[in-house]
C-alpha cells in the first residue's frame, strides 16, 4: 500500500503486441476454461459459453444479486462514485477535490469508532489536534494510518463468540511526520523526540471494543489496550532465527537515547515492527500482522552497501534498503536504523509478527519460516485434512506469491499444541502457466533452480548444513524466489480464502494484484537468477497471468489447490477480473483496452482499479477496497474516490458499496460473529498536506462528524485522522444482505 512515505506507482504507456488473457484463455481446451464449475449451476455455464472471461460478463443478474453455492447474495444497490463532478453538482463542494466523507448506501448507517490520537489504554490522553503529543502520548494513543484489522470476540455469557464485546486489533503502517509534529518534520529541529513519536506511531494497535445501548464504544481505560510498537521487545522463532545475518548491534532503548553496549545480539530477539500493512489471524487465535514496506525507515549516515557483488549489497539491492529510505529520519538520530553502523538491523524486518491479543504481557514473535520479503497479507486455509497453510502477497511491482504449509496439523481442541505451527513447515513460490495450471515451487535446499542448481549448491545460500542453507534461503526469500523462477506478479497485495460453506467445498484462493507501470516495457528484462536485481527493477513483458502491458488499474486472480488441499503443489487458475474504467478516455493498447471487464448493472456503475484490501465476510461475500490517489484526477476522474465493493464469487458480479473522504486509501475490513458490525479502516485522508496547513486537503473525520464515538466528546479539528468507521445496517440485518 502506498503513502507519502511509500513508494509512487508512477504508470508508462510503452506499447506491447503480446496475446492477452482472452487470447490465451480461447488458446486452451474447453475443460481449463470451466474453472468455477463446481459453483455455477450448468444452465449458467451454458448460457455463459464457458468460462472464459466473455462469458462472465454475460451472466449478469438483475438486482438484487441472487445467492448461489457458497455465497447468500447482494441486497443492496451500487452507491454512486464520489467524483470531483459530483462533488460539486451533488454537495456543492469545491471542483478541486472528491467529498470529504464516508459514504454507505441508503439503509445502512456509518459513524466513527476510533481515530489516530485516541485514547485506548488506562493512562491514554485524548488527541489535541495540535499535535502536541509526546512519544510517550502516543504510545497509549491509537495508532497512525490504520490498515488491516480483525475483531476477536469475548465469550458472551451463553458460552458463544459475542458480537457486542470484542478486541479490535488494527495495524498502523506508517506516519506522515508533517501532520505528526506540530512543526512538521524540520531540517534543524528533528531530534530523537521526532523520532521516538514516530515509532511510537507505527506498529499494532489493541483496543476493547464494547457495543452499550445500541453504540459501539472504545472501552478506554481497558487492561487489554495495549500498543505495539517500533521499540518493543520481541522474539525471532523459525529456521533463521540465530544464524549469523540476524545478529545485529545490542542497544540498550530508553525514551532518550538509543544505547550501544558494544556487543551483538544472538539473533533470537529484536525490537519492535513497523509498517505493518495487511493482516491475517490463525485458527487458533492470534494475530498476524505483516511487515511491509519496512525498508523505507531505514537510511545511512554514510555509505551503504548496494554493490551487485556482496552478500550485504545483493540483500539491500533486492530488498530496497538504500542511504535515503523513504525520507524518515529516524537513522540521523537513532543508530539502531543506520545501515552504515549497523547493516545487519534490516534482516530484523520484513516477516510476519505473531501476537496475543487477548495476553497483553505476551511477547510478540517474528515468524521466519514465512519467509522475508514485504509482506502484505498471511490468510489462512484449514483444509478437510486438517493441514494448515498460509497464503501471501510480496508488494511491489514484479514480486511473487507465496504459500505456507505447516509441517504440523491444525488441533480444534488445545490451543496450546497449536502454539509453534508457523516454526515448521514448507515456504512455496507460485509460477502461473498460460494453460490456466499452476506450480507451487518449494524454497527448500534441494529445490534445483532455472539454472539447474540446487538451492543448496547456489553460492548465496550455501552453508555447513542444510540448516544454514534454509535459514539463508528464508532470509533471502526473494532471491530464492528469482533462482527457481518463479512468476513475477503485478503487485502482489492481500489474499483472501473462499468459506467452504453452503455447498462450497474447494481451497480456493484470490489475490489483488493493484497495478504495474513496469509490465510490457521496453526492453524487457527480469530478475536475474544471481539474486542482484534491484528491488523493483525488472521490466517483464506480459503474460498469461498478467495479461496487460501499463496495468493500471489492475486484477485479481485467483487458484483452486489440486485435490482441495493445501498440501498440492499444483493448482488452477484464472483471473477474476480485469478492473478499469468504462468510460475511459486513454488510447488502447493490443493487451489494454482500460477498460476492464468488471460486471455491474448498469454497465460502468461499479466500476473501480488499484484493487488492493482483499477479504470474504463469514457468509462467503467478497469485499475489495482500493487505493489509489483518492482525489478523482487523470486516470480516476471518473472513479472518483477510493471505494470498497461487494462481489459474486460465482459470476463476479460487483457492487460499490462505500466511497471515502478526499486523498484517502480504504483499507481495512473486518466484522463481527453475527454479520451485523462491519468495521472498516480509512487511511490518510487529504495524504499530502504539510505543516503549514494540515487540513489544505481533508478535515476528515471532525469535517463529517462533530463529536466521538462516545457521542458526548467533540472531536479535536486541527489534522485529518486515520481511523475505523464502524457500520451497521439500519433493519438490524447482516452487512450487504
Amino acid at each position: 500500500m502506498k503513502g507519502k512515505s511509500h513508494p509512487s506507482n508512477d504508470q508508462s504507456l510503452n506499447p506491447s503486441g503480446n496475446a492477452s488473457i482472452r487470447d490465451v484463455i480461447d488458446q486452451v481446451d474447453s475443460a481449463r476454461r470451466r474453472f468455477v464449475q463446481g459453483s455455477v449451476g450448468s444452465a449458467a455455464l451454458a448460457a455463459a459459453g464457458g468460462l472464459s472471461l466473455g462469458g462472465l460478463v454475460n451472466t449478469v443478474q438483475a438486482a438484487p444479486v441472487a445467492a448461489g453455492p457458497g455465497f447468500p447474495g447482494i441486497g443492496f444497490e451500487s452507491i454512486p462514485a464520489e467524483t470531483r463532478a459530483r462533488n460539486v453538482a451533488v454537495h456543492g463542494g469545491s471542483a478541486g477535490a472528491v467529498v470529504d466523507r464516508v459514504t454507505v448506501p441508503t439503509g445502512y448507517t456509518a459513524n466513527l469508532f476510533v481515530a489516530w490520537g485516541d485514547a485506548i489504554m488506562p493512562g491514554g490522553q485524548p488527541f489535541s489536534g495540535t499535535a502536541s503529543e509526546s512519544a510517550a502520548d502516543q504510545a497509549r494513543q491509537y495508532g497512525m494510518h490504520t490498515d488491516g484489522m480483525h475483531f476477536f470476540p469475548f465469550n458472551g455469557t451463553d458460552g458463544k463468540p459475542s458480537s457486542e464485546r470484542g478486541l479490535l486489533v488494527a495495524n498502523n503502517e506508517y506516519t506522515h511526520e508533517d501532520i505528526l509534529f506540530t512543526d512538521g518534520q524540520v531540517g534543524a529541529g528533528y531530534t530523537l523526540a521526532k523520532t521516538r513519536k514516530s515509532q511510537a506511531a507505527h506498529g499494532v494497535s489493541v483496543l476493547e471494543a464494547r457495543r452499550v445501548g445500541g453504540k459501539w464504544r472504545v472501552a478506554k481505560t481497558s487492561l487489554y489496550g495495549r500498543r505495539i510498537t517500533s521499540n518493543t521487545p520481541m522474539r525471532i522463532a523459525g529456521p533463521a532465527a540465530g544464524h549469523a545475518l540476524m545478529r545485529t548491534r545490542e542497544f540498550v532503548i530508553t525514551d532518550t537515547a538509543s544505547i550501544a553496549t558494544g556487543n551483538m545480539t544472538d539473533g533470537t530477539t529484536c525490537f519492535g515492527t513497523v509498517n505493518n500493512c495487511a493482516n491475517g489471524i490463525t485458527p487458533w487465535g492470534t494475530y498476524l500482522a505483516c511487515e511491509e514496506n519496512w525498508n523505507g525507515n531505514f537510511g545511512g549516515t554514510g555509505a551503504v552497501d548496494t554493490s551487485a557483488t556482496t552478500e550485504i549489497g545483493k540483500l539491500n539491492r533486492r530488498y530496497g534498503v538504500s542511504a535515503g529510505g523513504f525520507g524518515y529520519r529516524w537513522h540521523t538520530t537513532d543508530a539502531r536504523w543506520d545501515v552504515t553502523t549497523n547493516p545487519n538491523e534490516p534482516h530484523l524486518f520484513g516477516w510476519v509478527v505473531e501476537i496475543d491479543p487477548f495476553d497483553p504481557k505476551s511477547v510478540p514473535v517474528k515468524r521466519t519460516a514465512l519467509g522475508r520479503f514485504k509482506h502484505e497479507s498471511a490468510q489462512y486455509v484449514v483444509d478437510k485434512n486438517g493441514d494448515v497453510a498460509l497464503y501471501m502477497g510480496d508488494d511491489e511491482k514484479n514480486e511473487y506469491i507465496y504459500k505456507f504449509v505447516c509441517a504440523g496439523k491444525f488441533n480444534p481442541t488445545n490451543k496450546a499444541a497449536n502454539r509453534n505451527l508457523l516454526d515448521s513447515g514448507t515456504l512455496y513460490v507460485a509460477r502461473f502457466d498460460g494453460n490456466l495450471v499452476g506450480e507451487w515451487l518449494a524454497l527448500v535446499p534441494g529445490t534445483v533452480g532455472k539454472d539447474g542448481v540446487a538451492l543448496r549448491d547456489n553460492p548465496n545460500f550455501m552453508g555447513a548444513s542444510d540448516a544454514e542453507v534454509l535459514a539463508k534461503i528464508l532470509i533471502k526469500t526473494r532471491m530464492a524466489a528469482d533462482a527457481v523462477g518463479a512468476t513475477m506478479m503485478d503487485r502482489p497485495e492481500w489474499t483472501g480464502a473462499r468459506p467452504r460453506i453452503n455447498g462450497f467445498s474447494e481451497v480456493e484462493i484470490y489475490c489483488t494484484l493493484t497495478n504495474n507501470d513496469r509490465r510490457g516495457t521496453t526492453p524487457a528484462s527480469g530478475n536475474s537468477l544471481d539474486g542482484s536485481t534491484a528491488a523493483g527493477g525488472a521490466r517483464p513483458g506480459v503474460d498469461a497471468a498478467n495479461p496487460r502491458a501499463d496495468n493500471v488499474y489492475g486484477h485479481i486472480i485467483r487458484w483452486r489447490e489440486a485435490g482441495q488441499t493445501v498440501r498440492a503443489t499444483t493448482f488452477g487458475w484464472d483471473v477474476f477480473v480485469q478492473n478499469g474504467d468504462t468510460a475511459t478516455a486513454k488510447a488502447a493498447k493490443p493487451t489494454n483496452d482500460y477498460k476492464g471487464n468488471i460486471v455491474d448493472v448498469p454497465a460502468g456503475s461499479a466500476d473501480f482499479g488499484a484493487p488492493d484490501g482483499l477479504w470474504f465476510d463469514p457468509f462467503g461475500r467478497l469485499w475489495v477496497q482500493t487505493d489509489q490517489s483518492g482525489t478523482g484526477s487523470g486516470d480516476w476522474v471518473n472513479i472518483g474516490a477510493n471505494c470498497m465493493v461487494c462481489a459474486d464469487p460465482n459470476t463476479g458480479e460487483m457492487r460499490r458499496f462505500l466511497t471515502g473522504p478526499n486523498g484517502c486509501e480504504v483499507t481495512g475490513v473486518t466484522m463481527t460473529p453475527d454479520g451485523k458490525t462491519l468495521f472498516v479502516g480509512v487511511q490518510h485522508p487529504g495524504e499530502g498536506s504539510t505543516a503549514a496547513n494540515p487540513t489544505q486537503f481533508s478535515s476528515w473525520p471532525q469535517g463529517q462528524w462533530s463529536v466521538a464515538s462516545d457521542g458526548v466528546t467533540p472531536l479535536a479539528a486541527g489534522r485529518p485522522r486515520s481511523g475505523v468507521v464502524v457500520i451497521t445496517k439500519d433493519d438490524g440485518g447482516v452487512i450487504g444482505s
